[in-house]
């Protein structure tokens, strides 16, 4: 356990349990920070995420996230009581994850920053490494043209060609989730020639990791996803920054952005493929 200074009080820091999902949920939701419940359901019962909570007197005040995708970690989901901000938990917080995926031999660290948490992250060793751009479409109706029979419900036969494709978008080892998540319901492919030339994978918390090395390709994939959701639903994408031809793209098919945020990094540089990132599991695994 880690023990921290954090305003008249003394914050301990440990892992978080299956117990501590409840509280943190509510914790969070009371201030204003989204459900994060079916989330902290899958970071307690995943081998791969190091979720870490911070008690005084009892009353959970914070909370983090690690996820070890290989060689690469991933730093989330570091939340604070607003009364206890200020006080040096988040950083505390941050570093107890941090060491956490340093001691599973991550050897880049990745995460995306709030406006409040950037000069911590940036004091931290973090640098700017991208921005993610995300941008969102209502879903189509039966007047649109029809379905393109190339993408299709994720098969048990794919998932060898996804998890290679996966590894060389984005540099990273994320197997143990594609594993997890991938299913009839949940995934989609798109394959031509016995080809698969792209993925979407749906988390349970309702992101889609998306990679397609093609932005034609991803154009397809996000078509079956808009009819999917159907004329009531909503579709977004997420796209980092160098993907200027995929960002066009989008917008030419009338998505909207939505929302911006920088991306950061320290460590071993990282092997990657952005331009063929089109979606994320959430913002705390990449």
């Amino acid at each position: 356990m880690t023990t921290v200074t954090a305003t008249s009080s003394r914050a301990t820091i440990r892992p978080m349990s299956p117990a501590d999902v409840d509280p943190a949920t509510a914790a969070i939701l009371a201030a204003d920070w989204g459900d994060r419940r079916t989330w902290f359901e899958f970071a307690t019962s995943q081998p791969e995420c190091r979720p870490v909570v911070a008690e005084i007197d009892g009353r959970l005040v914070g909370t983090g996230v690690g996820t070890a995708n290989g060689r690469v970690g991933w730093v989330g989901t570091i939340w604070v009581d607003p009364g206890h901000r200020g006080s040096g938990l988040g950083r505390a917080l941050t570093q107890t994850v941090i060491d956490g995926l340093d001691a599973a031999g991550c050897r880049t660290l990745v995460l995306v920053a709030t406006d409040q948490g950037l000069p911590l992250y940036e004091r931290m060793g973090f640098r700017l490494q991208t921005r993610y751009r995300i941008l969102e479409a209502p879903g189509l109706g039966t007047a649109a043209p029809r379905s393109d029979s190339h993408v299709r419900a994720f098969a048990p036969a794919d998932l060898a060609a996804i998890i290679d494709l996966d590894r060389t978008a984005t540099g990273e080892d994320r197997e143990h989730a594609i594993r997890r998540f991938a299913t009839p319901e949940t995934a989609k492919v798109l394959e031509v020639a016995g080809d698969v030339r792209g993925f979407v994978i749906r988390a349970p918390w309702g992101g889609g990791a998306t990679i397609a090395p093609e932005i034609a390709d991803a154009m397809r994939i996000l078509d079956a996803r808009r009819r999917a959701s159907g004329p009531g639903g909503r579709v977004r994408v997420g796209l980092v920054e160098e993907n200027v031809a995929g960002l066009a793209a989008l917008q030419a098919a009338g998505l909207a952005p939505i929302w911006s945020a920088p991306r950061l990094a320290r460590g071993d540089p990282l092997d990657w493929h952005p331009d063929w990132i089109w979606g994320q599991f959430n913002h705390a695994m990449g």
